[in-house]
C-alpha cells in the first residue's frame, strides 16, 4: 500500500505541475507499481509463511 500511495502522489505532482487532469492517469502507474512489488516480495512472503506453519505443526505435534 505505502508503494500505491507513493506512486499516486508523484503522479499528482506530475499532474498539478503539468496541468493534465485526466482521472484515469492514476490507476495505470498504481497498479503496475503494485503488481511489480507483490512479483519482487512473494517469494519471501511464502518463505515466511512456510516458516510459520512449520513452527506451528511443531507445536500441535508437541502437544
Amino acid at each position: 500500500m505505502v508503494v500505491g500511495l507513493g506512486v499516486g502522489l508523484i503522479v499528482a505532482l506530475f499532474q498539478a505541475l503539468t496541468q493534465i487532469q485526466e482521472m484515469t492517469l492514476v490507476f495505470v502507474p498504481k497498479i503496475f507499481a503494485i503488481f511489480l512489488t507483490l512479483m519482487l516480495v512473494l517469494p519471501f512472503m511464502g518463505q515466511a509463511l512456510a516458516a510459520y506453519m512449520k513452527q506451528i505443526m511443531a507445536l500441535i505435534i508437541q502437544g
